[in-house]
């Protein structure tokens, strides 16, 4: 069990002063210490060291004037402060800070959904809504507008389009489909972005920019404020709906996969956020490693071939959907399976076709109609232990380097001895692949290797020009160091706004690479 850390700079003695200070802001139930905090860890670190993202205490707020408070107080002890919404960015750190003996700021207890604008189709969100609440929301209000969700519900909306995720819709770029930010400033100032800058405007959740330079994404991925009020734009409900899966049957045919899918993307043929799934990932769903293969290392080939034919999906699964009035799906599909003809053994299915009740297109046309879920996660069982890391590299989508990405991350985890589990998500114009390394979370050794393939993986990727779109905490240093085009020119302006805005280092001191001053190179 993690030992307690205080802050660094800290005695004992202020320490306690400064909780005794947020106490008198939030109240004594809402500031915790002690067994209380095992909520506060990484669920499947990949770290041998339970102390290296100690957490010595927590505080709740229930409303932006609490934040704002809460600041000052950071401020005047220099207590580090790490924000989370409702802490479930599982297989990036979950709610766990980057630093050991930094405060998390919980904002789970502001969960409002301040409106929903049925005729515009938007939300005003605080941070703690879950896509699991505002989709009861919506239901509750008979709204015909849908959410875009990502594969487990349990998240935040406003704190999943921060971290700039991906769902399944074609509104499935979140942070595309923000629209107007309130943000608590490091110093306790609050200011709203776009037009929430206008007093008494009535477009804030229409129109994004405003006037002047547009800072809402300098609060996505950063260190820089709390955002305590979000809009997001829903899609309005489509006249029709028609979820698909096309699967492959070779390795090699990635590459043919992805060069069809980039033109019917560009062009709009395609309309969500659609994904190509991996054999294994698939077949974690509804099963499990040891009912395959028990013996050390990877699956072995003639594993895949047993769980191809048990499960009928192929070594690619592309997962897609039409939107729309019938005659223009009828022409969109016949476009689509036209083009996917061309690989040699495709197979074309809609939710019907599929005999298991607990199919994954069952649960896929779900999804990517907006229904936030939580069965797909069960992946995370595929080996005992259930720990899980993500690692998502970007490249064009382009077929050779889909192929390039894929033995190049293949090969690295069979040499470790892992499986290769991923999605391969189609952007507007690239391709974001989304690798499980899964291991098992109990046992040193397995999470040793874990770390030194991760760590391989990453300066291989960024060596053949392939950066991470977002990462685990453990990484977010080493990451960073990767983006160091003219000698790093990206992170220097990133700490040049770091001490400007938040110059005690209160807030999230190492977020994505980014340290204050005061803990810089230490």
């Amino acid at each position: 069990m993690a030992k307690t850390i205080l802050p660094p700079g800290l005695s004992a003695a202020d320490f306690s002063d400064a909780l005794e200070a947020f106490r008198k802001i939030v109240g004594k139930d809402h500031v915790h210490t002690g067994d209380v905090l095992s909520s506060y860890v990484d669920p499947y670190s990949i770290e041998n060291d339970p102390d290296a993202h100690s957490v010595p205490a927590a505080i709740a707020p229930g409303s932006a004037e609490q934040v704002q408070a809460i600041m000052q107080v950071a401020n005047q002890y220099k207590v580090p402060l790490w924000p989370i919404s409702c802490g479930k960015n599982h297989g990036y750190g979950g709610a766990a800070p980057r630093m050991a003996g930094t405060v998390v700021l919980d904002l789970n207890r502001m969960n409002r959904v301040l409106e929903v604008n049925e005729e515009s189709g938007y939300a005003l969100v605080e941070p703690g809504v879950s896509y699991f609440d505002l989709y009861r929301h919506l239901q509750e209000k008979g709204s015909k507008l849908w959410l875009d969700v990502p594969d487990p519900g349990w998240g935040s909306v406003l704190g999943n389009a921060l971290e700039r995720g991906i769902g399944y819709t074609p509104y499935g770029d979140h942070f595309m489909m923000q629209c107007g930010m309130e943000v608590v400033l490091p110093n306790g100032e609050v200011m709203r972005t776009g037009m929430g800058a206008l007093p008494g405007n009535n477009t804030w959740q229409l129109f994004k920019y405003g006037f002047g330079p547009y800072v809402d994404g300098m609060f996505t991925q950063s260190n820089y404020g709390v955002v305590t009020k979000m809009g997001i734009w829903l899609m309005p409900e489509p006249p029709g709906y028609r979820p698909y899966m096309v699967s492959f049957q070779r390795e090699e045919d990635l590459e043919q996969v992805v060069d069809i899918l980039r033109p019917l993307k560009v062009n709009s043929v395609i309309q969500n956020a659609a994904t190509i799934r991996s054999l294994l990932l698939v077949a974690g769903i509804n099963s499990t490693k040891s009912q395959y293969y028990s013996g050390k290392g990877p699956i072995p080939d003639s594993a895949a071939k047993k769980i191809m034919a048990d499960h009928d999906i192929g070594m690619w699964n592309f997962y897609g959907a039409l939107y729309g009035p019938p005659p223009i799906m009828d022409t969109l599909w016949e476009i689509i399976r036209g083009a996917f003809s061309q690989v040699p053994g495709a197979k074309f299915y809609f939710p019907e076709d599929r005999k298991n009740a607990n199919d994954v297109l069952k649960h896929r046309a779900l999804t990517m109609k907006g229904i936030p879920r939580l069965t797909e996660y069960s992946f995370v069982n595929w080996v005992g232990g259930g720990g899980h890391i993500g690692f998502s590299p970007v490249s064009p989508i382009k077929g050779n380097e889909a192929m390039k990405q894929y033995t190049m991350v293949r090969d690295r985890m069979h040499q470790y001895g892992f499986d290769y589990m991923s999605v391969f998500a189609i952007g507007w114009r690239e391709l974001h692949h989304v690798i499980e390394l899964i291991f098992d979370r109990r046992d040193p050794e397995t999470k040793k290797a874990a770390y030194e393939c991760f760590t391989m993986l990453v300066n291989e990727a960024a060596a053949a020009g392939y950066g991470e779109y977002r990462t685990h905490i453990a990484f977010m240093d080493q990451i960073a160091k990767t983006y160091n085009w003219n000698n790093g020119a990206q992170l220097k302006f990133q700490e040049l706004l770091k001490d400007a805005l938040d110059p005690n280092g209160i807030l999230a001191p190492g977020k994505q690479g980014i340290w204050p001053k005061r803990f810089r190179g230490k």
